[in-house]
Parts: C-alpha cells; structure tokens; sequence
C-alpha cells in the first residue's frame, strides 16, 4: 500500500471520511501477555534490535517513547537485494518488510521487554502478511535477531506466549536473518512531524495510546 502525505486540512476531512469504516482503530488496546522467562543479560554498552511489524510509522513512535531507547530508524530488513527504497519494497517482489531499527540501553529496558511491547501493542503477531489497512510481505511481523542470544530469547518468547495460548490464533512472527537499510529521509519520525496524517490518527495514536496505558512505567515524559 503506497501512504501518502497529505496537507493538514486534507488529512483532517480524510479522518472524518474512513471513521465509518475503520472504527475499530480507535478502539484499539493492548494485548495483556506475560513478560518473558528467558531475556538478553544486561551489558554496559547500547544493544540494537530490529523489528518488522507493519507500517514503520507507528512500531518506530511506540519504541520511540520506551524509556531506555536512545533511537529508532525507519527501514527496510529482510531482503534478498542489496539495497531498498520505499517503491522497491512497496512492489512485493524484493522481500524486504518495513522494520524498525531500535538502539537501547539494556541496563534500562531489556530486549525481552522490547518483545513484549512489540506483541502487546506494536504490531499483531497473529496476522500473517498484514497489519492493519496493509496487506503484502513487506508488511509481515518478523523478528531480526542481531546476535544468537537475542535469536534465543525470542525463540523462547514465541514457545512461551504459544503455550500460554496468550493469543486467541496461532503466532506467525518469524524470525529472519537480513540487513538494514534506513528508510527514506520523509519516512524518519514521521508520527510526529505529521500528527493530522490521517493514516497516523487512524492507526497510529491509537496504538501508542495503547502502549502509554498498557506500559506506563516503560513510558516516556512525551506526547
């Protein structure tokens, strides 16, 4: 699906016009689960995580505004090409799913806990090549371990919820190996550079207002 920018006023009507027919987005809430059993030991220096879960522009403003998470980048994981640009990977035929990078201090919010609001609010993990409106691989809930005990850890995490049986379907998140490449500059931050987009008040401030009531302690002093 190619997201596209529209002026304030545009983007305010075109809100008034899908609320008939995507209701349920302004109901959205957190998925209660448990934290995980297994997680990453701290370290002194900052971790990286990568993570797929649909349109980058609400998983990147949830992980945002995680205490402990110094940076997020907009991109593109998973692929088999060397390199990706949003047309390329709006086509379906590269591999590549929208992702986020996630820099975070490990001392702060672990890589277990970054899982939990990844499956709790950021993305479904039950839906397979879907998020949302977004349909097509590039929109698919995958995990991009960077090390094998972060590959473990969310291993263990999947078996753990599965058992649990913490979702009503199964959990189609798989976890891949890949590269990232950042996304477009015009996709960086892009929650809060458009905040009228009416894609972002659709879909997106629903789901971090979900992440600020489900994780109020992990929350930061931010909009």
């Amino acid at each position: 699906m190619i997201k596209t920018i529209l002026p304030a006023a545009a983007a305010l009507a075109a809100v008034a016009g899908f609320t008939a027919f995507h209701s349920q987005a302004s109901a959205e809430r957190a998925v209660s689960i448990p934290a995980p059993t297994r997680d990453v030991i701290a370290a002194a220096k900052p971790h990286v995580a990568v993570f797929a879960g649909g349109c980058f522009w609400g998983v990147e403003a949830v992980f945002e505004r995680v205490k402990g998470v110094s940076s997020v980048t907009a991109g593109y994981a998973g692929g088999k090409a060397s390199d990706a640009t949003y047309e390329q990977v709006s086509s379906e035929r590269t591999g590549h799913a929208e992702s986020v990078r996630v820099v975070y201090d490990p001392n702060v919010v672990s890589y277990g806990t970054l899982l939990r609001v990844l499956f709790s609010v950021a993305s479904d993990p039950t839906s397979l090549n879907r998020q949302g409106p977004d349909s097509g691989t590039s929109y698919r809930s995958a995990i991009f371990p960077q090390n094998p005990e972060q590959k473990a850890v969310a291993s263990a995490y999947i078996a753990q919820l599965t058992a649990a049986k913490s979702f009503g379907r199964p959990i189609v998140t798989k976890i891949e190996a890949g590269n990232f490449y950042p996304a477009e500059d015009y996709h960086q931050h892009f929650f809060d550079k458009n905040p009228t987009h009416p894609y972002i008040m659709m879909w997106d401030k629903p789901k971090v207002a979900a992440f600020r009531a489900a994780f109020p302690q992990l929350a930061k002093g931010r909009g």
